[in-house]
C-alpha cells in the first residue's frame, strides 16, 4: 500500500489532531472512502479543516481527490500481489513467481498515485527546456542515467551527474530556461536535495521523483512525481522502487515524444540509424 504506507511513516512528525486521523485511516480505511468529510471528522475525533489540511499533506488538493486514491489503492489490494522479501533456500520457480509480483505490484501502485497535472507540467517543461540536468545517486543515479540515454537519443541538451561536486556545479550555471531532474526514492538523499535546491535558486523548473508522502526533495520541486512507497526492508536491494522510477522515466519520454511526434521521431530514428551504421562497421572490421 502507498498512501498509507506513506502515512504511516510520517505518523510521527504529523500534529496530534492529524495524528488522530491518520490512526483512523490506518485502522478503517475501507470505511473511510465510504464516508463524507463531515462524517470521517466526527468518526476521528477531528474536524473538517484537520481532514482537508491532512488531504493537502498527503498531495491531494482535497478530501474527494483522497478519497478516490485511497479507494483505487484498496481496489488493487490483493493477497497474491503483496510484496515479497528474500528467503533463505527459496525454490527457484517461486523466486521467478515473487519478484515479478513485486514488480508489477510496483507498477500497478504507481500508476494510481500518478498526477496527470503534474506529468502534464513534466513533460511540458522537459520539451521547452534548453538542457536538462539529471541527479540521482546508486540505484537512482541508474534511472537517471537511463533517462539520459533516452533524451539524448532525441536531441535534447541534457547531463547526468552522481557526483555531488559536478551537480552543485552544473546546477549553479542553469538559468530559468533550463530543468533539473532530482531522483530518490527516499526523497531525502543529501546531495540530490542541495543540487535541486541549487537550481531552484537559479530559476530553473525542478521536477522530483520520490517515493509517495512527505520528503525534502519533493518539498523543493515545482512539479512533484511519487512512486510506489511500499517497498521496505534492507534485503531487496531497492528491486521494486527501481522498477517503479523507470516506469515513470518512461511515461514522461514517450508522453514527450508522442506530443511532439514530428519534431522528436525523425531525431529519434537518425540517432537509431547512425549508431548502426557506425556499430556496423566495427562489427565488419574488428581489431
Amino acid at each position: 500500500m502507498s498512501i498509507l504506507n506513506a502515512i504511516q511513516d510520517r505518523m510521527e512528525n504529523l500534529h496530534p489532531k492529524e495524528r488522530k486521523l491518520a490512526v483512523y485511516l490506518l485502522e478503517q480505511p475501507q470505511e473511510a472512502v465510504q464516508m463524507t468529510i463531515t462524517e470521517l471528522a466526527g468518526r476521528a475525533g477531528s474536524s473538517t479543516a484537520t481532514v482537508s489540511r491532512f488531504c493537502r499533506t498527503f498531495h491531494s488538493q482535497n478530501f474527494p481527490e483522497f478519497k478516490r486514491k485511497l479507494a483505487a489503492e484498496l481496489a488493487g489490494r490483493d493477497g497474491s500481489m503483496q510484496y515479497q522479501d528474500i528467503v533463505a533456500g527459496n525454490p527457484l520457480p517461486d523466486i521467478v513467481s515473487a519478484i515479478t509480483a513485486n514488480h508489477l505490484r510496483s507498477l500497478t501502485d504507481t500508476t494510481q498515485l500518478l498526477d496527470l497535472a503534474q506529468l502534464r507540467q513534466a513533460i511540458d517543461a522537459l520539451h521547452r527546456a534548453g538542457r536538462i540536468d539529471l541527479y540521482g545517486s546508486g540505484t537512482s543515479g541508474m534511472v537517471a542515467q537511463d533517462f539520459f540515454s533516452k533524451l539524448i537519443r532525441i536531441g535534447k541538451a541534457s547531463a547526468v551527474f552522481s557526483d555531488p561536486h559536478m551537480q552543485m556545479t552544473s546546477a549553479s550555471s542553469l538559468t530559468s530556461r533550463d530543468v533539473a531532474v532530482g531522483i530518490s526514492y527516499s526523497g531525502e538523499t543529501p546531495e540530490t536535495i542541495h543540487a535541486l535546491g541549487c537550481a531552484a535558486e537559479q530559476g530553473a523548473v525542478t521536477i522530483s521523483i520520490t517515493k509517495f508522502g512527505m520528503n525534502p526533495l519533493a518539498s523543493l520541486a515545482s512539479v512533484r512525481l511519487f512512486t510506489s512507497s511500499s517497498e521496505a526492508g534492507m534485503r531487496r536491494g531497492d528491486m521494486a522502487s527501481r522498477m517503479a522510477q523507470l516506469h515513470v522515466v518512461d511515461i514522461l519520454f514517450t508522453g514527450l515524444v508522442s506530443e511532439h511526434f514530428d519534431e522528436y521521431v525523425p531525431r529519434l530514428e537518425r540517432s537509431f540509424q547512425t549508431v548502426r551504421k557506425y556499430m556496423g562497421k566495427e562489427e565488419r572490421n574488428p581489431r
